[in-house]
């Protein structure tokens, strides 16, 4: 299997298990959210660190730890993806998926809007109508609803926000995530003291009174770390283009797992709202493919242009 493929593969692997996931995080619906999250960055610090520990690359950790301004970006972003992961949990505890297949879809159009906002960034016409169209389908939605799809735009700017911030790390996916939760370990490992040991806890902590819980709970450690090593090693062995296209895979399942096996209601409100979505993304990954096809061709003229 050539280089390019094996890339396509991997990333194919870690979208099909984001897109899945909303089926873990089902089985253990009868765990309080902040305890959950406490434990998925609990046990991704232990196995990223293994994992780190296993490449001889823990001395890397100093580039996203080892000065104030690292420390503190690090600390931005961890907050933002630990928003993210526990708004996502909750959702799926209290049915609300379809919302999060959303907020996923409007992703990359909110990273879009924010690179315009913060880095100055201009979009052509067409990624400008991708955007408006987005903004269209989540106001037919709000109106439709009577109340504004909060999930859906918190997990979009919470995830845009961590991809902006991501820009200004040094260190890779693996290593910045590593260091990402590491900074919320105390916090996870304070909650969870609490739970088992507090005195006067409202709901003692689930660890350790069954097998099947504790085993799953150790397992969102390796269904948060083992997707990420896969798309990290796969992003860099395909294009750019490539990757925001495999990504729908993610949305695309989630909204197939709310629909399909969770029942979640699905109306004509609903239907106008993801049609809107996905010509939005339509535009927008036709848009990014032409962009790419035209760096290449620039890129293949200027190396015949060159002299030998």
């Amino acid at each position: 299997m050539d280089q390019a493929r094996s890339g396509v593969v991997a990333l194919c692997a870690a979208c099909v298990i984001w897109g899945l996931s909303p089926l873990y995080y089902k089985l253990l619906i009868h765990v309080p959210p902040p305890e959950l999250l406490a434990h998925r960055t609990l046990w991704s610090a232990i196995i990223f660190l293994a994992l780190l520990a296993a490449q001889g690359r823990v001395k890397a950790l100093g580039m996203a730890l080892g000065s104030v301004r690292a420390l503190w970006i690090t600390l931005v972003s961890a907050i933002m993806i630990s928003i993210n992961w526990g708004l996502f949990i909750l959702s799926v505890q209290i049915d609300r998926v379809t919302e999060t297949a959303l907020g996923y879809y409007i992703f990359p159009l909110v990273a879009v809007l924010l690179g315009v906002i913060v880095l100055r960034e201009t979009l052509s016409r067409a990624q400008w109508l991708a955007v408006a169209l987005a903004c269209v389908a989540v106001c037919v939605l709000t109106v439709g609803q009577g109340v504004a799809p909060w999930i859906s735009l918190i997990l979009a700017f919470t995830f845009g926000l961590y991809g902006l911030i991501k820009k200004q790390m040094a260190a890779g996916p693996v290593v910045s995530v590593t260091a990402e939760v590491l900074v919320l370990m105390p916090f996870a490992l304070g909650w969870l003291m609490w739970l088992h040991l507090g005195r006067d806890v409202p709901s003692p902590g689930v660890f350790g009174q069954d097998i099947a819980t504790s085993a799953l709970l150790v397992f969102s450690g390796f269904i948060t770390a083992f997707p990420l090593v896969l798309f990290s090693r796969g992003a860099q062995q395909v294009r750019l283009a490539t990757v925001g296209l495999v990504q729908f895979i993610n949305p695309t399942l989630q909204f197939l797992c709310a629909v399909l096996v969770f029942s979640e209601p699905f109306g004509i409100v609903h239907a106008v709202t993801f049609a809107l979505i996905w010509v939005a993304l339509a535009l927008y990954s036709a848009n990014a493919l032409a962009q790419d096809k035209a760096r290449r061709r620039i890129a293949m003229t200027s190396s015949q242009d060159t002299p030998v």
